[in-house]
């Protein structure tokens, strides 16, 4: 995607990563005015292909726009291809971490806060050109994780495909919500998840249909057990 605008001055690499300051990490500017017209030009960037992400996954309304990053501590990777002119941006990935509720593989509901694929996208005029790993290389390094410690929120049929071809990720934990978790999730040498320890035990108990489930420790769990 071209724009109006230069965009060779806002990136310095090829990929870049966008925090809430909307200015690519490491980016300097010689005054205010400068960094004004900066956050201005990736706000642009920003949601325009994150529009582009929502029109692509089939979606009313986009997932990634400047301001939902403005208010989160999730940041964006946005890949750009320089040219003779203004230069195009070629795909964005945004990922953060999120609080969830998520089955394992017991069907026990665990909550953990989990590194998340929350979009991902390249634009078709460079799919199938290798861009997408690279991307996605790229976050994994940056961020220093393994792909299945992601939860991927509402991946799209090319993005399972990709996982699976790339990752070889294929067998999924089923779960109740809109992310999707592998084998190996859950793996305390593998996962940078933070797992609290709470586990939410779903009985047929009268209390439970009164009171909903209730939490508890895994120690409290495990004292259940050896007393049955």
């Amino acid at each position: 995607m071209e724009f109006r605008f230069n965009c060779h001055p806002l990136f310095r690499q090829r990929i870049v990563r966008i925090n809430n300051s909307l200015l690519p990490t490491g980016f300097t500017a010689p005054c205010r005015r400068t960094a004004l017209d900066a956050t201005a030009q990736i706000s642009e960037i920003i949601n325009f292909i994150g529009q582009l992400s929502a029109q692509a996954q089939g979606l009313s309304n986009p997932v990634t726009t400047s301001q939902k990053l403005r208010n989160s501590d999730h940041h964006i990777y946005l890949m750009f291809e320089p040219n003779e002119k203004h230069g195009l941006v070629v795909g964005i990935l945004k990922v953060g971490h999120k609080s969830l509720y998520v089955f394992d593989q017991n069907g026990e509901t665990v909550n953990v806060t989990a590194p998340c694929v929350l979009d991902f996208y390249v634009h078709e005029s460079r799919q199938r050109g290798g861009l997408g790993r690279e991307l996605f290389e790229h976050m994994l390094n940056e961020e220093k994780i393994q792909p299945q410690s992601l939860a991927i929120d509402r991946p799209s049929e090319k993005l399972l495909g990709f996982l699976q071809k790339h990752y070889g990720l294929y067998n999924k934990i089923p779960q109740m919500n809109n992310f999707v978790v592998y084998e190996g999730f859950f793996s305390s040498k593998q996962n940078g998840s933070d797992i609290d320890g709470r586990r939410m035990h779903i009985t047929a108990s009268p209390n439970t249909n009164l009171f909903g489930p209730t939490f508890t420790t895994v120690e409290d769990h495990r004292r259940s057990n050896s007393q049955t």
